[in-house]
């Protein structure tokens, strides 16, 4: 497995880092371990969870995944590079959530708690909160990396203009910089391309896209005149709607029908050609890949060894141009 560094940190990770947010929900315990070690065994040292997760789960069950990933960590804490996130609603008070002060603190505590450790390598806001002032927000991310609780902090689904105006309120207050970004990125879903990822690359932050594989769809395992296969993400809790508004579409399918050609004329499987499609754009960092079996791991671990010929790459691009457009292309 390669490593690499992490924006512009000193840090090195695994080119993959693993997502968990299926364990507890669309994977039991027994089974989010054995992925787990299927990949610590591929060399992917690098986790990524957050406090609401299993995705798409009713509150009550909001932690369990940090909780098995915590179990698993036993005796491997030195082992991995652990991130998790807080933002989103955990609880039935309205302060349960967010990025104010009172709940970023009280999140970062909780999620320690779960993930039997004193400190992670990364704490992320999961989402913009318009509700807390930037300044409050990238202060109270400065107190959990001054406590110790978190080395480094970063955001995930932020639009490009709002992780500038972070970074610039964050260095004119003179408080810990964010470092990285995890947006949804993959080959039917470009618009990042536009903004974030050139500001991304200028500031030297790391990029750790999630959905690579589109939710499954760009496996090519979901056929476009059968309902989606039970236990993907389609169907996924109170998830599987927003996973279907975003790519069960008949654009998409026929997207992915070439994509699928593409990956026999040139004898990979569809999931390496595109993860190592999102691991080519200079800008990303590591893809957080995920599985509901441990063997789902071979493809996308194959990815990163895998350099795309330059007429396949251009070829690509060109099959989901498009895509950088965002609806107004449709």
């Amino acid at each position: 497995m390669q490593h690499i560094r992490f924006g512009r940190t000193g840090l090195q990770v695994s080119r993959l880092c693993l997502g968990t947010m299926t364990f507890g929900g669309q994977c039991d315990e027994k089974t989010s371990h054995a992925i787990m070690d299927a990949a610590a065994e591929g060399g992917i040292t690098f986790l990524d969870t957050a406090d609401v997760y299993p995705f798409g789960s009713a509150l009550e069950a909001k932690g369990r995944t940090e909780e098995i990933v915590g179990r698993w960590l036993r005796g491997k804490r030195h082992q991995v590079v652990l991130a998790t996130k807080c933002g989103g609603k955990v609880g039935p008070a309205p302060w349960q959530q967010g990025t104010s002060r009172k709940h970023v603190l009280a999140a970062i505590d909780a999620s320690l708690a779960r993930l039997g450790t004193d400190y992670v390598d990364l704490y992320q806001v999961h989402q913009f909160d318009a509700s807390t002032p930037v300044d409050e927000t990238v202060e109270a991310l400065d107190a959990v990396v001054k406590s110790g609780k978190a080395r480094y902090v970063g955001v995930s689904n932020y639009q490009a203009y709002r992780v500038a105006r972070a970074l610039g309120r964050s260095e004119a207050l003179g408080v810990t910089r964010l470092v990285s970004v995890q947006p949804r990125y993959n080959l039917l879903f470009r618009q990042l391309e536009r903004e974030l990822l050139p500001l991304c690359a200028e500031e030297g932050l790391a990029v750790i896209p999630y959905n690579p594989l589109a939710g499954g769809l760009l496996t090519g395992k979901h056929r476009r005149d059968a309902p989606p296969l039970a236990g993907s993400r389609f169907t996924l809790g109170t998830a599987g709607k927003r996973y279907a508004q975003r790519y069960w579409n008949e654009r998409e399918f026929d997207t992915v029908t070439a994509v699928v050609q593409l990956a026999a004329d040139n004898g990979v499987e569809p999931a390496t050609l595109a993860i190592a499609w999102v691991l080519a754009h200079p800008a990303v960092t590591a893809p957080l890949v995920g599985a509901s079996k441990p063997e789902q791991l071979k493809a996308s671990i194959a990815a990163v060894d895998l350099q795309l010929a330059p007429n396949l790459k251009a070829r690509l691009d060109e099959l989901t141009h498009d895509y950088r457009m965002g609806d107004a292309a449709r």
